[in-house]
């Protein structure tokens, strides 16, 4: 909110400092296990007294100077200028709290510099001891580079005491800090070896490249081998948000570490076959080829560990849209775009509202989600909301989705934001609710309470209370209830819920309850007619259960918080809906049957094919009715009428629409 925005709102920024980085730390990665396997393989032609592997040893040399310093020095200078443009507050912060750690690295990378170029510019022009020495010079300079790096980075995800106590070491020295590094190394060990298939593939001497082939890929399988339980002691250390996330809690993530395995699988294949069973195919072809798995498993752990800090760019510190934590509490139900510096719109009013709400997007949503873009696409993700869901779903975002930043701002802002996504890129209707005094307080328990708790549990709370009673209670709800956190709005709207709580309005018919929560809770990210294929068939009991259990459904979604009367009336209205669409669709898939089917295929015939098999038996077969019987070769149905058709021969043939 300090910085203006570079708005790419088709790509996001986030995806372009992905590409970069994950192609950076590629090479960077490289640039420490090289030097090390390069002082290792002189050290070998030394010790057998090999011109030729001197030789192989001196090309990748230059092979390695050309990756290192050129491209990745490239690819260094695109980073530093993709993060300072995407997170300049992030980038700011790193930098005043680790300025020496900055500076030291700095050195060491120097360091690298002089010492590759002198130690490629001698090959075989300075004596091999002292030579061996600068090779020395620049793995131990390029190891610390990653050491420092690493302690910053890992910073970023485990900060550890120095939320404390805010000192250099701590945050340095963090949780993550040793694991990290054990990772990190055996990973440049052992992409030294999978880089040095590229200089051995090019290898006229046949005997020479199947020893140099050997030879890296024991680098390469040694390597990999100990990364694991490298990487294992790192998940071990994550905190609970970020071990959850990681461990499937996050469907981004979940499918990296799919990617993860499938690419360590044929790494480690091909990595096998070219060190032990066959090292005479390593052709230039099947050396970059085994490049590729390595690069997508590298990726896969660089996006895993970024994600694992959501809802933070730099954890429990700043949030991703470059918020800090401290901002966040500050704000209390204030303007955000009164102190958004760069914000375009600075007062929301009836005239501005749409371009009041792409400046909040701009400003609190963009760092994560792009508009019709590849990465967290914001249209397919509110999709099924209309304008008072949004609303409502914003101003309980933190409790729906705990690894998204909070909306800051005020309930005018939170209308803002709902009608720039909900009507402009959407283009659904903006009804805004009426503004009279009386429903002031029902607005105010429609955007703080709603979300998880029934108004009879609220009622019931506030019954024998004063306003002042009531007001003062809502500002210590953490002492009532941990899992609460106090009242964040202003002072007068907590004036407007306490009149509203001590003289509240007629709840809500018997028949809304349940729609009521489903806005609050489910809408956002189901559309209903999700919902209603999961609840067809589940009696009242199933449903109910289900949702006390959606956990178990899938990993990313949380047990129903709220308490066990609004399940009931959730499951009830689920219940109630999804019998009057299966009615409907009866109804209608008997009208497909009367239109398409009756005409050759008497009812009896139709019923005892359908009889015992389930919907997505029935489906296929309806899908496929040229291979029930050739005569219908051709014959198809529209998705809509058969899925209707399905239904109708589902539950006829069942008994259950006569």
């Amino acid at each position: 909110m300090n910085y203006p925005v570079w708005y790419l709102p088709d790509t996001g920024g986030g995806l372009l400092i992905a590409i970069i980085a994950i192609i950076h730390v590629f090479i960077s990665h490289f640039a420490v296990g090289g030097g090390l396997y390069l002082v290792m393989a002189e050290r070998k032609g030394l010790r057998e007294n090999d011109p030729a592997i001197l030789e192989f040893t001196r090309k990748h040399a230059k092979f390695f100077m050309l990756v290192t310093l050129v491209f990745g020095g490239i690819t260094g200078v695109g980073i530093w200028f993709i993060i300072a443009l995407v997170q300049p507050a992030a980038v700011s912060m790193l930098i005043h709290t680790f300025v020496y750690g900055w500076a030291a690295e700095w050195v060491w990378f120097l360091v690298e510099i002089i010492a590759l170029m002198v130690y490629y510019y001698t090959f075989g022009k300075m004596d091999s001891r002292t030579h061996q020495q600068v090779g020395w010079i620049y793995f131990i300079a390029a190891w610390m580079s990653l050491f420092l790096i690493n302690g910053i980075i890992g910073f970023m995800l485990t900060p550890g005491s120095w939320l404390d106590n805010q000192n250099f070491w701590a945050g340095f020295f963090n949780p993550s800090f040793w694991p990290a590094l054990f990772v990190r190394s055996f990973i440049s060990f052992g992409l030294a070896g999978l880089y040095a298939f590229v200089t051995c593939a090019f290898l006229k001497d046949r005997e020479l490249r199947l020893r140099m082939t050997r030879y890296s890929g024991k680098w390469a399988l040694g390597s990999l081998l100990l990364t694991l339980p490298s990487a294992w002691w790192y998940v071990a250390i994550l905190p609970e948000p970020a071990a959850r996330l990681v461990k499937g809690a996050s469907p981004t993530i979940q499918a990296a570490d799919n990617y993860a395995l499938y690419s360590l699988i044929v790494l480690f294949l091909l990595v096998l076959l070219l060190a032990v069973v066959r090292p005479a195919i390593n052709t230039r072809a099947v050396a970059l080829l085994t490049l590729v798995p390595a690069f997508v498993l590298f990726g896969a752990f660089e996006w895993t560990r970024e994600a694992a800090r959501r809802p933070f760019v730099i954890n429990e510190i700043m949030y991703s849209n470059g918020v800090s934590v401290a901002q966040a509490e500050a704000f209390n139900g204030e303007s955000f775009l009164a102190q958004t510096r760069f914000a375009a719109v600075q007062e929301v009013t009836d005239d501005n509202l749409s371009a009041a709400g792409a400046e909040l997007f701009k400003f609190q949503c963009y760092a994560c989600h792009t508009i019709g873009g590849l990465n967290n696409d914001i249209l397919s993700r509110t999709a099924a909301m209309d304008f008072v869901a949004m609303t409502k779903y914003l101003r309980n975002i933190m409790h729906q989705r705990p690894y998204m930043p909070p909306f800051l701002g005020t309930e005018l802002e939170a209308q803002a934001l709902a009608a720039y996504i909900v009507g402009d890129l959407h283009g659904k209707p903006i009804l805004l609710p009426a503004a009279e005094p009386a429903q002031a307080g029902q607005l105010v328990y429609d955007n703080h309470c709603i979300g998880c708790h029934n108004i009879d549990i609220v009622i019931d709370w506030a019954a024998g209370r004063s306003t002042e009673e009531i007001i003062s209670g809502l500002a210590s709800l953490s002492q009532m209830n941990a899992m609460m956190d106090d009242f964040t709005g202003s002072a007068e709207e907590a004036r407007q819920l306490a009149l509203f709580l001590a003289t509240p309005e007629e709840p809500p018919a018997p028949a809304e309850p349940g729609r009521i929560i489903y806005e609050a809770h489910c809408v956002a990210c189901h559309e209903f007619d999700v919902i209603q294929q999961w609840a067809q068939g589940r009696s009242l009991n199933e449903i109910a259960d289900g949702l006390a259990n959606l956990s178990q459904l899938n990993a990313m979604m949380t047990d129903f918080v709220g308490p066990d009367e609004e399940r009931r009336q959730l499951a009830a209205f689920l219940l109630a809906e999804t019998e009057a669409a299966a009615a409907a669709g009866a109804i209608r898939g008997r009208e497909v049957y009367d239109n398409t089917c009756i005409g050759c295929h008497g009812r009896d015939i139709v019923m005892r094919w359908a009889a015992g098999k389930s919907s997505a038996e029935i489906d296929t077969g309806l899908a496929e009715l040229g291979q029930l019987n050739p005569m219908m070769q051709g014959m198809t149905l529209e998705p809509a009428d058969r899925a209707a058709l399905t239904l109708w021969l589902e539950l006829e043939s069942k008994g259950g629409s006569q």
